[in-house]
């Protein structure tokens, strides 16, 4: 009987391990989308768009530091809010 509650205790560990991991990776993809739907947004009138650019860049190393943005995007993006 010790085996089986072993394995009982290894099979729940495992499935818990599974279902974060999926649920980490269903968040990480679901914020990508966010991301990728919001830069694809009409862009608003000049007026609209004031934003403190060094608050929006460290916005966007937060996101890269989760990993939800790659180097080369969060470059892109950079270039973008300094207008270069």
């Amino acid at each position: 009987m010790p085996r089986i509650g072993r394995a009982v205790a290894r099979t729940a560990v495992v499935a818990g391990t599974a279902t974060a991991v999926s649920g980490k990776v269903a968040q990480k993809q679901a914020d990508k989308q966010a991301e990728k739907e919001s830069s694809n947004a009409a862009p608003a009138a000049p007026a609209e768009t004031e934003t403190d650019p060094i608050a929006e860049i460290e916005r966007l190393g937060a996101l890269k530091e989760k990993g939800l943005l790659t180097d080369e995007e969060f470059t892109a993006a950079k270039a973008k809010i300094l207008g270069i």
